[in-house]
């Protein structure tokens, strides 16, 4: 319990005290936001915001995780150094796309190979790491099973579990980075999440099946490899987020850009492989999810039709058109991420309860 607390409260006060310097450094060299010129005409004034700004974050996180552990002299295990790993690469293509966006002058920064490839190269490192590492038990940080608030069925093989990961990865990265469109939305979502998956791996430590010994009802244990070293992540970047949404809320003072958001869809996805959690996260992470869907039915119906289903892709944006202001539409998807939280969290001790 102590090291989530610390790895919390750490991520906090690095992004607080850290982002508005990241802020002076960006703006002094001149790393200012692009903005689309078929968006809401609101966004004009941004143009110019620095970017980038997932450094701090992600940053923050990995700094706060060590810290935790050195202080409460506790070991780092293989699961929460995969998820940061994941997180810091999928960070790093992020970051090569915001430079050469910003710094070469080139609107669509990485070409889409060269950065579907970084993402695949990430991706497939962790997809294979994650099998490998296993403990005393024989738990490896993932399962080659498909999960929803544990594993059911049948193994799916190694090279199947790689395509499911890659698309769990691609498929939350590109969420996060689609509802990053508005002031503080994808970060303020994004800390309910990492919440709830703190709460997840606490729970899943305390009813560990390393644990049975001790338990009340051993049939109800979690087969799950490190949670509470998943849950210190989680609070790490937590915290992260939450200092790191001082600055970016409205008026943004910074943006995420794609370092941040294809690094927080990436830890997300790592959360929910390594906790054996992977349908829970559709629901955990709805928002994301209805976002990404208003993006897909918007261009499967103009593709089809030649007809647009909103004013504009994605959601929040058609919203904006409606009138809503910007503040309006954040707080009320937030209370809609907050929802889904409160459902997937439902959920997952409803599953734990009914084997009891």
């Amino acid at each position: 319990m102590r090291q989530i607390l610390f790895a919390g409260a750490i991520g906090l006060f690095l992004t607080l005290v850290g982002t508005p310097l990241l802020i002076k450094l960006l703006a002094r060299k001149g790393y200012g936001q692009f903005i689309r010129d078929d968006g809401p005409r609101t966004h004009g004034s941004k143009k110019g915001t620095p970017t980038m700004g997932g450094i701090a974050f992600i940053l923050a996180t990995i700094i706060a995780y060590i810290l935790a552990k050195v202080i409460t002299g506790e070991e780092m295990r293989f699961s929460g150094i995969l998820v940061l790993f994941l997180m810091a690469g999928m960070g790093l293509v992020g970051f090569l796309d915001d430079y050469i966006k910003i710094v070469k002058q080139r609107s669509l920064g990485l070409r889409a190979k060269a950065k579907m490839a970084g993402q695949l190269i990430v991706g497939i490192a962790f997809a294979v790491l994650s099998l490998q590492f296993a403990d005393s038990s024989g738990n490896t940080p993932a399962s080659t099973r498909l999960s929803f608030v544990e594993d059911f069925g049948w193994s799916i093989g190694p090279v199947l579990f790689c395509v499911w990961a890659l698309f769990m990865i691609l498929a939350m990265s590109n969420g996060v980075n689609l509802t990053d469109g508005l002031d503080g939305l994808a970060t303020g979502a994004s800390v309910m999440v990492f919440g709830a998956y703190t709460f997840i791996g606490l729970w899943q430590f305390q009813e560990s099946c390393a644990n049975a010994d001790t338990l009340t009802n051993p049939s109800a244990c979690f087969e799950v490899r490190d949670p509470l070293d998943l849950a210190v992540v989680a609070s790490a970047l937590m915290g992260a987020c939450f200092g790191f949404l001082w600055w970016n809320t409205s008026p943004a003072k910074i943006f995420m850009g794609d370092t941040g958001s294809l690094a927080l869809g990436g830890a997300l996805a790592g959360l929910a492989i390594c906790s054996r959690t992977e349908f829970l996260l559709a629901i955990l992470g709805g928002l994301f999810v209805m976002i990404t869907m208003s993006v897909v039915i918007q261009v499967g119906s103009f593709k089809m039709t030649g007809k647009r289903v909103f004013r504009m892709a994605p959601l929040q944006h058609h919203f904006e058109l409606k009138g809503w202001s910007e503040v309006l539409v954040v707080v009320r998807f937030w209370i809609i991420q907050g929802m889904c939280v409160i459902v997937g969290l439902g959920l997952f001790y409803a599953g734990w309860a009914a084997k009891k």
